[in-house]
């Protein structure tokens, strides 16, 4: 079976997410291509960069987890894509824990909380969840040793 390229990877996720945005109301797929830029530059490999992609399309409900098991996706990426999915009622140590032991997943991770930690998207949310979020993801980079 002939797996997806990059390109096409990318046109699915910015399809997959069309209708979200963020936290700010910026369209979201500006999120995932700053991650998958973010994990280019920091050296990563095609499969984490496929991976960067959709790194949120199954916990957003933007794609499932029955599309993930049979897409024409490498092994690595669906592996790397799992790992950072954070399931329902999940401890930020076990999430911390899976993609720490998922070969590839830390650097994806590394490059989403990159973007998501920066000033300037932060700046434009309300203060307590300004505050909120800032903890929230010094504490994953705490628990991933970035």
């Amino acid at each position: 079976m002939r797996t997806l390229t990059l390109a096409e990877i990318e046109t699915l996720a910015r399809q997959a997410h069309a209708a979200q945005t963020d936290k700010a109301g910026r369209p979201y797929a500006e999120h995932l291509a700053a991650v998958a830029g973010g994990v280019e530059r920091r050296g990563g490999t095609p499969d984490q960069i496929a991976a960067a992609w959709l790194h949120d399309a199954v916990e957003d409900d933007a794609l499932s987890s029955d599309w993930l098991d049979s897409a024409p996706l490498t092994d690595t990426t669906k592996e790397i894509v799992r790992a950072l999915t954070k399931r329902a009622d999940e401890s930020p140590q076990t999430y911390a824990r899976r993609i720490l032991d998922t070969p590839g997943a830390r650097l994806v991770k590394e490059a989403d909380l990159a973007h998501n930690a920066d000033p300037a998207r932060l700046a434009v949310l309300d203060e307590p969840t300004r505050t909120r979020l800032t903890a929230k993801y010094a504490n994953m980079r705490a628990l991933l040793g970035l």
